[in-house]
C-alpha cells in the first residue's frame, strides 16, 4: 500500500473565473503526478478586494496570500484601478491577521499566462482581445471572441491539452519576458511592490512554480 502524500495548501484571491479554474486544474495534474512528493489543493476566493478577502479567512497561522489580477492598460483608469488594489493588500495585511500579501499580476491579462504555455509572446499587444489569436492557434479552437473562450465547457476543453510539462514551458517563457524587461525598463515601485507598465510583463509564474518546486514536480 503506497504511502499516502502530504498536501500543501495554497491561498488566493482571483479576480476572475478562469484563474480559478486555471489552480484547481493545476492542483490536479499535481496530484496525477507519480513522481510528486506532495499534493496541492487550493482555497480560492473570487473578489476583487483583497480585504474582504482576509476578513474571510479562519486561519490563525500565519499564510501567504496571492491575488491574481489584470493590468489592464495604461490608460489613468486601469492604471489607478492596479494602484488600488496594491494599497488594498496591504490594508488587507493590517486586518489583525498574520497574512502577508503578494501579487501575481499580468499584464495585459491573464490570457498572456495561459498563451505562454504553448509560446512565448515577447510582442506588446494594444489590448487583452488581442490574444484571442494565439489561444485559437494554440489550442486549434475557433472562438469568435474572449466572452466564448472564457465560458466554463470551453475554457475547461482548452486546459486538457496542456500538460505539466507545458506548465514548465510557460514558467521559462515567463521568466525570459521578465529578464528582459529587467534588463530594458525600469520596474515601478508602489506599496514595496513592483511591477512593469510595458507589456508584455506578468508575476504570476512565481507562485506557480513555488507550487511545483514544493511539491517536488520541478
Amino acid at each position: 500500500m503506497s504511502k499516502r502524500k502530504e498536501n500543501i495548501k495554497y491561498f488566493f484571491s482571483v479576480e476572475g473565473d478562469t484563474e480559478k479554474w486555471y489552480l484547481e486544474w493545476l492542483c490536479e495534474q499535481i496530484r496525477a503526478c507519480s513522481g510528486a512528493e506532495y499534493t496541492a489543493s487550493v482555497d480560492v476566493m473570487i473578489t476583487k478586494n483583497p480585504v474582504r478577502r482576509v476578513k474571510r479567512l479562519n486561519n490563525l497561522r500565519k499564510i501567504d496570500l496571492w491575488h491574481l489580477s489584470d493590468y489592464e492598460s495604461d490608460d489613468h483608469q486601469h492604471s489607478t484601478e492596479f494602484q488600488n488594489k496594491m494599497d488594498n493588500m496591504r490594508v488587507a495585511e493590517k486586518q489583525g491577521k498574520s497574512v502577508k500579501y503578494n501579487f501575481g499580476y499580468s499584464n495585459l491579462a491573464f490570457d498572456l499566462w495561459i498563451v505562454l504555455h504553448k509560446r512565448a509572446l515577447n510582442n506588446s499587444l494594444s489590448d487583452r482581445s488581442k490574444y484571442l489569436r494565439y489561444i485559437n492557434e494554440i489550442f486549434d479552437e475557433d472562438f469568435s471572441g474572449m466572452s466564448e473562450y472564457k465560458e466554463k465547457e470551453n475554457f475547461k476543453r482548452c486546459l486538457k491539452k496542456l500538460s505539466l510539462e507545458d506548465v514548465k514551458n510557460a514558467i521559462h517563457n515567463a521568466e525570459t519576458i521578465m529578464e528582459r524587461n529587467q534588463q530594458n525598463y525600469r520596474p515601478q515601485e508602489y506599496k514595496r511592490f513592483t511591477y512593469f507598465r510595458e507589456n508584455p510583463s506578468l508575476e504570476i509564474h512565481i507562485i506557480i512554480r513555488k507550487m511545483l518546486k514544493d511539491c517536488k514536480v520541478l
